[in-house]
């Protein structure tokens, strides 16, 4: 039988390794024991799983004030075999595939490719994947977390208890995984992580989370992965001779309904897609629609950078926009933000308790203009979880561009900071070179994989070769916005016209730069 210790470690959702206990195990005398934590159940039956037969009620073992352990042997059996669990509740009986019977969730591939981030798709392994394992219906959850001391799921199928499913740790790689059987789509679910210094945090939504609950409430919702998408047939548009028309928009604030609320992804397909082509553009331009918390940012401080934002309706709502745009006719581009993210506790901030996905000095990882933090690019984990979302879209939603916010703040140290506020680089620049080698890896890799997809950089300063390939020594953007239109040109048409006269620099300084890039 179990000891004690290890059992009150159980019960106060303490135990780091729950795999080495839970579920079916073999003595040293060949005995078969299987052990289940139920907290609040009032008994547990081990029933086989091929003829529902029960072989066996688990002893309820109470030790200093602790519940919901439960163990017992298997009578003349010595060879593991399939099972499942008849839990009796106070609400009434379950009968259920025990998760610690299933065996890791990750390959051994996966877990190598994870743990030196080269991984190109990490969202194929990574977040809440619905599958079968051994013929039974569940959810794969898996979640980078390498400084915690536990991770549990906990969500909506298990009262939010963080004792009821604590985690798999793949050390390896730093990746805590979990097969949930019956946990299906739709169900609400984060992550509940105890640090190395014994510290509960705030639930945390996943970052990998393909849905979201609508704002206020902040849970990630288990999704199918989106199958992949064709590649548009619509002609580019995007080589440097061809005319190129965007139309920029905030969904939110393009026709609100008459009522109120949002409009959703049918409404602006029916609506806005044929507006637009009536106006004659070539491609429609959608500010941020991954989900964020907070409405008055407009996306552009967003915290699940795998899930477009609830307030439009579900996924899959989206991908029939864009389908909608590309019979129509439409390109579509979707801006992009990997230069920052809110603080939110739910979010990636000190995600298992310490820096993870940011840097830990603020001097490097907290913007001074909007008080977010900054993505630790020289993190090859970090640098691939942003990778992989840049393939997501275009891949899963079959998005065929990305404009990359705010490049200025990503390729210098020392962006809207003072005199020591900034930490320099390797060589004392104000260059950050991680984010310089992160930005021309995306755009490699997009080239690699998705030639016809390009890349807008949204970047305000005289930094050399911004739409240039990695390989001349530029940042590998297939185009520069045009800050200059942007502010000078609608700033002139602002002005009363007897005062434009005093103001034509503002038409022509723009083209004092506008042949150095696309």
């Amino acid at each position: 039988m179990l000891d004690s210790a290890e059992i009150i470690a159980l019960c106060r959702a303490q135990h780091g390794d729950p795999y080495a206990v839970l579920g079916m195990h073999t003595d040293a005398d060949g005995k078969l024991w299987v052990r289940s934590l139920q907290p609040g159940a009032r008994s547990v039956a081990v029933l086989e799983a091929k003829t529902g037969r029960q072989l066996a009620v688990l002893e309820h073992r109470q030790i200093e004030g602790v519940e919901g352990f439960f163990e017992g042997f298997i009578p003349r059996r010595r060879n593991s075999f399939p099972y499942r669990l008849r839990i009796e509740w106070e609400s009434g009986v379950q009968e259920t595939d025990d998760p610690y019977r299933f065996w890791t969730v990750l390959g051994e591939m996966d877990v190598w490719l994870l743990a030196e981030g080269s991984h190109l798709r990490p969202f194929e392994r990574l977040g809440a994947h619905l599958c079968e394992i051994d013929g039974v219906a569940g959810t794969a959850f898996a979640v980078w977390a390498p400084d915690a001391e536990r991770v549990s799921v906990v969500g909506d199928f298990n009262t939010w208890d963080g004792r009821r499913h604590p985690m798999r740790l793949r050390r390896e790689c730093g990746v805590w995984e979990i097969f949930l059987p019956g946990v299906g789509a739709g169900a609400c679910y984060k992550f509940e992580i105890r640090t190395r210094g014994g510290h509960l945090l705030p639930l945390k939504a996943d970052p990998y989370g393909f849905q979201a609950e609508m704002r206020p409430s902040t849970a990630s919702i288990v999704c199918p992965l989106p199958a992949p998408v064709e590649p548009s047939t619509i002609p580019a548009g995007d080589q440097l001779d061809a005319p190129m028309s965007i139309y920029e928009v905030h969904l939110s604030s393009w026709r609100r309904p008459e009522g109120g609320g949002y409009p959703d992804w049918q409404h602006l397909a029916e609506t806005l897609v044929p507006y637009v082509v009536e106006l004659g553009f070539t491609h429609l331009e959608l500010l941020p629609i991954t989900e964020h918390p907070f409405d008055g940012s407009w996306g552009y401080q967003p915290l699940g950078l795998y899930a477009p934002t609830a307030r439009y309706g579900p996924p899959a709502g989206f991908r029939d926009f864009v389908r909608a745009c590309h019979a129509a006719g439409l390109r579509v581009i979707v801006d992009w933000v990997p230069a920052h993210f809110p603080t939110d506790e739910h979010g990636l901030a000190r995600f298992d308790g310490n820096a993870l996905y940011e840097h830990a000095d603020p001097r490097e990882g907290m913007h001074q203009d909007w008080g977010t933090y900054i993505y630790n690019y020289g993190r090859r984990e970090v640098s691939n979880y942003l990778i992989g979302n840049a393939l997501f879209w275009i891949e899963r939603y079959g998005v065929d561009g990305l404009r990359v916010d705010a490049v200025a703040s990503m390729l210098y140290r020392d962006y809207s900071r003072s005199e020591g506020q900034w930490i320099p680089n390797v060589f004392g620049g104000r260059e950050n070179l991680e984010a310089v080698a992160f930005v021309r890896r995306v755009n490699e890799v997009l080239g690699q994989e998705h030639p016809g997809a390009s890349t807008h950089a949204e970047e305000s300063t005289a930094w050399p070769m911004v739409s240039r390939p990695p390989e001349m020594g530029g940042l590998g953007f297939h185009y520069k916005w045009n800050m200059g239109w942007m502010h000078d040109v609608l700033d002139y048409m602002t002005k009363d016209p007897v005062h434009r006269k005093y103001h034509h620099n503002q038409l022509s300084f723009g083209m004092m730069y506008a042949f150095t890039e696309n």
